[in-house]
C-alpha cells in the first residue's frame, strides 16, 4: 500500500514561497502606515493659510526648523530594504523550476498523445542513441526515456500509468515542508532550540506584557484610568464647581505627574520659579491640604494654566512645560465632561436621595474652560480679544464707543464696512486687513431642529414616556460669507424705491441676531354708538290723546289684516303648482350637491392621509439611512483649523450639542461631541418624554470647544 512521506526542503525552492509570502505580509501594510508623510505638501498647506493663521503660536512653532530627526530616514531605509528583499525573493520564486509535475511519457519522448507503437519505437531508438551513457549522453535523461518507453509499450506499466499516474504503480504520498533541512539537522539542534526559546519564551512574553501593562493603565480615549478616578471623586465631592475649583481639579490629572507619565518633567528650578509666579498671580490658597490637588506637580500645572489664561509671560525654562500642559487640557476636559454625564446618569437611575448628581453649571463651566484654554482668555474677558492687534488698551476704544456699542464678534460683523473701519481707525491698513481676514474665517453655524417620535403612527405627536428624537441640522458658514450677504442687503436698501416707496424704511434684522418679538399694544378705536331716542311712555300722555290714538290704531289694524288675508289667498291659489315643482327640483339638486361635497371631502381626506403617510415613511427611511451611514462611514475629524493666538498645537474646530431645561437647571439630553462638521451635519438627540402631560420649554445648545462668544441657543417646545 502507498504510505505517507514527510520531507523537508533540501533544495530550498518551497522555502522561498513561504519566505516571500511572509515578507510581503509585513512590508505592504508597514509601508502604508509607517511611510513618512510628505513634508512638501504640509509646507504648501501652511503657505496657503499664512494670511489668516500667521500670528498663531502653533503656526509659528510649525514653521520653526526642527532638529534633525533621523527617525523618518531610518523608517525609509528599513522599508526600502524590506521591499528590496521582497522583490529579490519574488525573482527567485519566478526562476524556480517546478519539481512536482504530472508524469506524461509522451512529453518525455517528444510525441503527440495517441502516437502509434511504431512511432514510439522509432523515437525511442533515436533518443537512446543520443542520451545513452556509453555514448556520452545524460544518464538521468536516458532512464526517463526508458521508463517512458516501457510505460507506452509494456501492458502492465501502461496500466499502472493510467491508474496511478506512474509506470511503477502506486507511490508514497509526499508532503513537503517549506523549511530548509538544516533546521532539523542534529548538528544545529542546540542553536535552533536557543533561537526558539529566545523568541517564544523571552521576547514574545516581554512584548505582550509591556503592551498589556500599558493598555490597562489607559482608557479608550488614551486617558489614564487614575485620572478618571481622580475626576470622578472630586466631581462627586463638589456638585457645583466654579471656574477656580474646576481649574484646580483639572490640574490634578496624573498626566502631569512624572511618576505616571514620562513626558511630564520636574526640574529643581521649579521650586524657585513657581513661587514667583504664584506671587504675581495671587489668589492661590496653599494652606488647604487636599492631595493630589496640592501636590507639587498639580500646583505647577495649575499655575501654568492660570498664567496662560492671564496671558502672562513665563520663563523660557517653563515654556515647554506649559505647552505640554495646554496640549493635554482639551482631552482632559472632554474626559471630565464624560465623568459628569456618567454621574448624572447614575443619579437618575438610583432612587437614593443621598446620591447627588453634578449640576448643569459644572458641565457648562467645563465647556467654557475649554474655550478659555484654547484662546488664552479669562472667563469674563471680551471675545474681541481673540482677534489679532486688539488688546486691552484698544478694546476700550471699541467697546466703549459712543456711537457703536460693540460687545461681541457678531456685533462687529453686523456693522457696515465704513462704520467698521471708522471704529477700528487706530489700526493701520495692513493690520486692519489682517483683522478682517481673521474675522472672516470665524465660523457661523445655524441650527434647524425638528422633534419627532420615530416608529410611531403619528411622529409629530409626542406622548408621555415616548422616546423623543430631535433631528438637528447644523450648517456651517464663515463670517466672510455673512459679510457678502450683508453688503448685498445694504446695497439693496440704499437704492431708491421705484414705486414711490422709498420713504418707507424697512429694517432687516441680521442673520445671527435673535428676533425679539415684543408685544405690540394695539389701541382699539372705540366706535361711538348712536343714541336712540326712547319713545315717551303712554302713561305720561294726556288721556284724550291716548283714547283717540287707540281707536285709530285698532281701525287701521283691522283694515290691514283684511287686505293681507285676501292677498295671501290669491297667492296661495296661483303659486301652489309652482311651489310644488320648485320644491322637488330643490330637493334633487340639494341631494346631488350633498353627495358631491361628501365625495370631494372624502377624496381630500384620503389624499391628505396618503401624503402624511408617505412623508412619515420617507422620514423613517431617511433616519434608517442616516444610521447605516453613521455605522459604515468613518468621517475624518479634521474639520477647520482654529484661530488661537496662544495655543501651541493646531486645534480642529469641534462642537458640543445638548438639550437642557434652563428653568429646572437639568440636563435633558447628554452632550454629543460633533467632531465632523465641515459644511453640514445632521445629529439625532434622543431623550425620554416627561412622565406628565403638559407643555415643556427646553433649550438646544450648541457650544464651541475652541471659540468664545460663538455659542448658539434655540428654544424647543415639547
Amino acid at each position: 500500500m502507498a504510505g505517507q512521506q514527510f520531507q523537508y526542503d533540501d533544495s530550498g525552492n518551497t522555502f522561498f514561497y513561504f519566505l516571500t509570502s511572509f515578507v510581503g505580509l509585513i512590508v505592504i501594510p508597514a509601508t502604508y502606515y509607517l511611510w513618512p508623510r510628505d513634508q512638501h505638501a504640509e509646507q504648501i498647506r501652511l503657505k496657503n493659510i499664512r494670511n489668516v493663521y500667521g500670528r498663531c503660536l502653533w503656526y509659528r512653532l510649525r514653521l520653526l526648523k526642527p532638529q534633525q530627526n533621523i527617525i523618518p530616514t531610518v523608517k525609509k531605509i528599513v522599508l526600502l530594504a524590506g521591499w528590496a528583499l521582497f522583490l529579490f525573493l519574488a525573482y527567485k520564486v519566478s526562476k524556480t523550476d517546478r519539481e512536482y509535475q504530472e508524469y506524461n511519457p509522451y512529453e518525455v519522448l517528444h510525441l503527440d498523445p495517441g502516437a502509434s507503437v511504431s512511432e514510439i519505437k522509432k523515437q525511442y531508438r533515436a533518443l537512446s542513441l543520443k542520451y545513452h551513457p556509453d555514448k556520452g549522453g545524460d544518464e538521468v535523461m536516458f532512464m526517463r526515456i526508458a521508463k517512458a518507453y516501457a510505460a507506452l509499450t509494456d501492458e502492465e506499466s501502461r496500466k499502472n500509468w493510467e491508474e496511478f499516474g506512474n509506470p511503477d504503480g502506486p507511490q508514497a504520498t509526499s508532503f513537503g515542508i517549506a523549511l530548509p533541512a538544516w533546521i532539523v539537522d542534529q548538528k544545529n539542534s542546540i542553536l535552533v532550540l536557543l533561537v526558539y526559546g529566545l523568541a517564544f519564551m523571552v521576547i514574545l512574553p516581554v512584548v505582550v506584557g509591556s503592551w498589556w501593562y500599558r493598555s490597562i493603565r489607559y482608557s479608550g480615549d488614551q486617558i489614564l484610568i487614575r485620572t478618571t478616578q481622580i475626576y470622578t471623586y472630586f466631581v462627586y465631592k463638589t456638585r457645583n464647581m466654579d471656574m477656580k475649583r474646576l481649574i484646580m481639579v483639572l490640574a490634578g490629572a496624573s498626566e502631569f505627574d512624572p511618576q505616571y507619565n514620562k513626558e511630564a518633567t520636574s526640574r529643581p528650578a521649579d521650586n524657585i520659579q513657581i513661587p514667583q509666579l504664584i506671587r504675581e498671580i495671587g489668589g492661590i490658597n496653599l494652606k488647604k491640604n487636599e492631595p493630589p490637588l496640592t501636590c507639587p506637580y498639580s500646583l505647577k500645572a495649575r499655575v501654568l494654566l492660570l498664567t496662560h489664561l492671564a496671558r502672562m509671560k513665563v520663563p523660557e525654562v517653563l515654556e515647554e512645560d506649559q505647552q505640554f500642559i495646554l496640549k493635554k487640557s482639551p482631552a482632559l476636559l472632554q474626559e471630565m465632561i464624560n465623568v459628569i454625564c456618567q454621574l448624572i446618569i447614575m443619579a437618575r437611575s438610583r432612587e437614593e436621595r443621598e446620591f447627588r448628581a453634578p449640576s448643569l453649571g459644572s458641565l457648562e463651566n467645563c465647556m467654557k474652560l475649554s474655550q478659555m484654554t484654547v484662546q488664552g482668555l479669562q472667563q469674563f474677558k471680551s471675545p474681541l480679544l481673540q482677534l489679532p492687534h486688539i488688546e486691552e488698551d484698544n478694546l476700550r476704544r471699541v467697546s466703549n464707543h459712543k456711537k457703536y456699542k460693540i460687545k461681541s464678534i457678531q456685533d462687529l460683523v453686523s456693522l457696515k464696512g465704513s462704520d467698521r473701519r471708522n471704529l477700528l481707525h487706530f489700526l493701520e491698513d495692513k493690520k486692519y486687513d489682517e483683522v478682517m481676514a481673521v474675522l472672516g474665517s470665524f465660523p457661523y453655524v445655524t441650527m434647524d431642529i425638528k422633534p419627532q417620535v420615530l416608529d410611531d403612527e403619528d411622529s409629530n405627536n409626542i406622548t408621555v414616556g415616548s422616546l423623543v428624537t430631535v433631528l438637528v441640522t447644523l450648517t456651517r458658514q464663515t463670517m466672510a460669507e455673512v459679510f457678502e450677504k450683508e453688503q448685498s442687503i445694504c446695497a439693496a436698501e440704499e437704492q431708491p424705491a421705484e414705486d414711490g416707496q422709498g420713504d418707507v424704511n424697512k429694517v432687516k434684522s441680521k442673520g445671527w441676531q435673535q428676533k425679539n418679538k415684543g408685544t405690540k399694544k394695539a389701541s382699539k378705536s372705540k366706535k361711538k354708538k348712536p343714541v336712540k331716542k326712547k319713545p315717551v311712555p303712554t302713561s305720561l300722555q294726556p288721556p284724550k290723546q291716548q283714547k283717540q290714538k287707540q281707536a285709530n290704531g285698532v281701525a287701521h289694524r283691522f283694515i290691514d289684516i283684511l287686505e293681507v288675508v285676501a292677498k295671501e289667498e290669491e297667492e296661495e291659489i296661483s303659486d301652489k303648482g309652482s311651489e310644488s315643482e320648485e320644491e322637488e327640483t330643490n330637493r334633487d339638486s340639494q341631494s346631488e350637491k350633498d353627495d358631491g361635497s361628501d365625495r370631494e371631502s372624502d377624496r381630500e381626506q384620503d389624499e391628505k392621509q396618503n401624503k402624511d403617510d408617505e412623508a412619515e415613511w420617507q422620514e423613517l427611511q431617511q433616519s434608517i439611512q442616516r444610521k447605516e451611514r453613521a455605522l459604515l462611514e468613518t468621517k475624518s475629524k479634521i474639520t477647520h483649523p482654529v484661530y488661537s493666538l496662544f495655543f501651541p498645537e493646531e486645534k480642529q474646530e469641534w462642537w458640543w450639542l445638548y438639550i437642557a431645561d434652563r428653568k429646572e437647571q437639568m440636563l435633558i439630553c447628554m452632550p454629543y461631541h460633533v467632531c465632523t462638521l465641515k459644511d453640514k451635519e445632521e445629529v439625532e438627540l434622543k431623550f425620554p418624554a416627561p412622565g406628565k402631560p403638559g407643555n415643556y420649554q427646553y433649550t438646544v445648545y450648541l457650544r464651541s470647544d475652541s471659540y468664545m462668544g460663538l455659542d448658539q441657543i434655540k428654544p424647543l417646545k415639547v
